[in-house]
């Protein structure tokens, strides 16, 4: 696993040297080349100037800021390099709160943290089983691919995660919805509704989670290139039903989809008092 940023965790007067590691492993994901449908020639991305149609080099491009309708400011690489944050090289906690007041919302990209050499090993183990303890986490700022992000720090099995954070003004609000006004709920479908969930609960570990539209374009393509037939299976819609009746129905599938539990037989406590009795009688 290659780092892809080296610095330090600190808060107030601890310094802890660590390495940043991407927690998503994206080359398991399945990319398509661009060909040309008459030739299946290759086609390449064609970076013409919309202003005077030019094809231009990477070298040609500079990054330009509009501030008015077509007026930009050009910033250089040079520019952005004197830039100082401390959050290019540190990563400092501003503080410790629960995870629980974070919105989900904010969350955006995981990252693995570990220790950059021996001598930090116990530090970071140190602030690993802290937040492990306390059940805080820590948040602060970091520079990572040209811009600085709010991150939050967690402990996670025998080390920690990085979460990068959207600034809260980014997040738009609920109430922005369409279409989304106060509806009156019917008691007895609530009931039947939490009855219904009730039935369906179980554990994440236990869910079916697996990409299988990952494994069907696999399959897929495996197929294409061996030349067989790609045979579709098309879902028939289902008709629309009374919520009611939907609700009685799920429980009912629910509840047989559960697997029965073992009768108690009795079997282990009579053998038990049987034990007792015969170890009175022997004595």
């Amino acid at each position: 696993m290659r780092a892809i940023w080296k610095g330090h965790i600190r808060f107030s007067l601890v310094t802890i040297p660590v390495r940043v590691y991407n927690a998503v492993d994206n080359d398991l994901k399945i990319s398509f080349n661009q060909l040309h449908r008459e030739c299946n020639g290759p086609v390449g991305y064609d970076k013409r100037c919309k202003k005077c149609s030019k094809v231009v080099t990477k070298d040609d491009i500079v990054k330009g800021y509009q501030y008015e309708p077509d007026q930009f400011v050009i910033v250089e690489p040079t520019d952005l390099e004197k830039i100082k944050l401390k959050s290019t090289k540190i990563i400092e906690i501003e503080g410790f709160i629960s995870a629980k007041e974070v919105s989900p919302l904010l969350f955006e990209s995981p990252y693995f943290a570990g220790p950059d050499g021996p001598v930090a090993g116990k530090a970071f183990a140190l602030l690993s089983q802290t937040l492990k303890e306390t059940g805080k986490v820590g948040i602060g700022k970091v520079v990572l691919r040209d811009r600085e992000d709010v991150v939050l720090i967690g402990p996670m099995e025998n080390g920690i995660v990085l979460y990068k954070l959207r600034y809260a003004n980014e997040v738009r609000a609920m109430k922005d919805v369409p279409q989304l006004e106060e509806q009156k709920i019917d008691k007895d479908q609530l009931k039947l509704a939490r009855n219904l969930v009730d039935s369906m609960a179980t554990t994440y570990k236990k869910l079916d989670l697996q990409d299988t539209y990952h494994e069907a374009v696999k399959e897929l393509i495996e197929a294409k290139v061996s030349g067989k037939e790609i045979v579709t299976v098309t879902e028939e819609p289902k008709p629309v039903v009374d919520i009611m009746a939907a609700l009685k129905q799920s429980i009912e599938q629910a509840k047989s989809q559960r697997k029965p539990m073992e009768k108690a037989t009795g079997k282990k406590k009579a053998e038990v008092k049987t034990t007792k009795l015969r170890k009175v009688k022997a004595g």
